[in-house]
């Protein structure tokens, strides 16, 4: 029956065959030519206040420095804060699925600051609760196992994006936090319809800026206080970051799957996680140009390059505080 439609619409099965893949092919460029525009934009947009017409030796020594930190992960760890360890215990207690909402408020009640951030995020738009929660176990109870996951991953990573840094780091600092929470939310979206884990998924999208942060402090020193404006230089420098990024993590003993995620995000036959991480970097970038109205709805980045679901998690993205 195949044969005789290949036939019936002018070619053999072989050339059907051959049709699919050239149409697979364009489908995989366009895809990543749309992700380049949306990296360019973002990078132009981020940059704008420190950007410069830099020399192309200037922009070969900062790419050459970050790939050569990427190579040293003692050295390239170094120039980050470590996770706090109350955090890092607390993570290590959900875990386990088994745990008890009790459990977990007691776990939690030992930092009343932390008991602040969850009683404020299970009030937040995202959530909405009917009527105001004013208890931990009430929180605990709103957020469950996988949000309050997330929300202490968040505060983890908090102080490492934004740590204090000087120049254009310091400047960017504000923003690539916003990306990274953004994009940590979107990922973990996306993970079901790709098979990929929704933790883990939300920790590669908040983890995946840490090289970026070291990268733009690099840049900094190398040109004196501003750092290359260019577009192809921008998706190279994101490019270069994120593999410090994974180096960095796999330093740090994150799950294997988090760091080959983060190393493959981008790349067409990358892991079902890495994809997911891929698809909430490019959904993030949009939501903060959108906010910034560098670009609007009917944009072509947004049109052409969201499908359905992905736009409605873009929408979703605005319910979120900084």
């Amino acid at each position: 029956m195949k044969n005789w439609i290949g036939r019936f619409l002018g070619g053999s099965e072989k050339e059907t065959q051959a049709a699919a893949s050239v149409r697979a092919a364009a489908t995989i460029e366009h895809d990543e030519d749309m992700a380049n525009d949306v990296h360019a934009t973002f990078y132009r947009w981020l940059t704008a206040s420190s950007g410069f017409n830099a020399q192309p030796e200037q922009e070969a020594q900062i790419l050459a420095e970050v790939r050569s930190l990427a190579a040293d992960p003692v050295c390239a760890s170094g120039l980050v804060p470590r996770i706090p360890e109350l955090v890092s215990q607390l993570l290590t207690a959900l875990s386990d699925e088994n745990i008890s909402t009790g459990a977990l408020s007691a776990q939690v009640g030992r930092d009343l600051v932390l008991v602040a951030e969850v009683i404020r995020e299970a009030n937040s738009a995202y959530y909405r609760p009917v009527t105001p929660i004013e208890t931990l176990e009430g929180a605990v109870t709103m957020l469950g196992l996988n949000g309050l996951r997330m929300l202490l991953a968040r505060i983890a990573f908090r102080p490492l994006v934004r740590v204090k840094v000087q120049g254009v780091a310091r400047q960017v600092a504000p923003n690539v936090w916003k990306h990274s929470e953004r994009c940590a939310f979107a990922a973990s979206v996306m993970a079901p319809g790709l098979s990929a884990g929704v933790f883990e998924s939300y920790l590669a999208g908040l983890m995946q800026n840490l090289g970026l942060q070291v990268a733009f402090q690099v840049a900094d020193r190398i040109c004196e206080g501003r750092v290359p404006g260019s577009s192809e230089f921008g998706v190279a420098l994101f490019a270069a970051s994120r593999q410090l990024s994974s180096v960095i993590a796999n330093h740090w003993d994150f799950p294997p799957e988090v760091v080959e995620a983060i190393e493959q995000a981008g790349e067409a036959d990358g892991s079902h996680l890495a994809q997911a991480l891929a698809q909430g970097d490019r959904i993030a970038k949009l939501r903060l140009l959108l906010d910034a109205e560098v670009i609007h709805d009917d944009d072509t980045l947004v049109t052409k390059g969201l499908n359905g679901f992905q736009r409605r998690c873009l929408g979703k993205l605005s319910d979120l505080s900084d």
